[in-house]
């Protein structure tokens, strides 16, 4: 019963993005009916969905179901994790790279769930700066760990394609807390998300 009063909560949902869309197509000046935007609608409606689900999803649960006690004090570094999302002021994609390290005090994660958390956060309308923060306080709160740093760096649809129109400009966040505000720590994250494998 529950799960059926969901799929009606959502149908209608979808029926209403999608009723705006069509409403949106014909202020632009463009036929709705038309063929080739008959599915428009509907299309863009499962795909903002789709784009912002981070809204249904727990980043601190994903994080604990993967939980393990294990006596490691090294640095854990998950680099280059891709990440899509979009901005909240224009609507439009921007994405990159999320760096990731957390120095463990008792427990680690799974590897996979530390890129899961990345979804989380970056499938909801976002800024990168509080993005890089959301990412780094998931991690804190669920692990405790002794220090965790984020670092982000993304190219802006909004940036490029409106506006100012810079196409290569990248924008790099970074967030550190515990054992990483020390520089030589930090100095080492930094200096190992740099490294390429040979």
């Amino acid at each position: 019963m529950a799960y059926q009063k969901v799929e009606q909560y959502e149908d209608k949902i979808t029926s209403g993005l999608i009723e705006n869309y069509r409403e949106s197509l014909a202020l632009l000046g463009e036929d709705p009916e038309r063929e080739g935007l008959l599915k428009t609608p509907e299309r863009v409606a499962k795909a903002m969905q789709y784009l912002t689900q981070g809204y249904q999803m727990d980043a601190k649960a994903i994080l604990e179901s993967a939980k393990f006690h294990e006596d490691v004090s090294e640095m854990i570094i998950v680099k280059d994790i891709e990440l899509f999302s979009m901005c909240e002021h224009h609507m439009l994609p921007f994405f990159g790279k999320a760096h990731i390290a957390y120095i463990p005090n008792g427990y680690i994660t799974g590897l996979s769930k530390i890129a899961r958390v990345v979804d989380v956060y970056s499938r909801r309308l976002q800024v990168q700066e509080r993005l890089t923060s959301q990412i780094l306080n998931a991690i804190k709160e669920s692990l405790n760990p002794i220090g965790v740093a984020v670092v982000i760096e993304a190219k802006h649809l909004c940036m490029m394609m409106r506006g100012v129109q810079k196409q290569n400009s990248v924008t790099t966040t970074s967030a550190f807390w515990g054992e990483f505000e020390k520089s030589e720590t930090r100095s080492e994250f930094t200096k190992l998300i740099s490294s390429k494998l040979s």
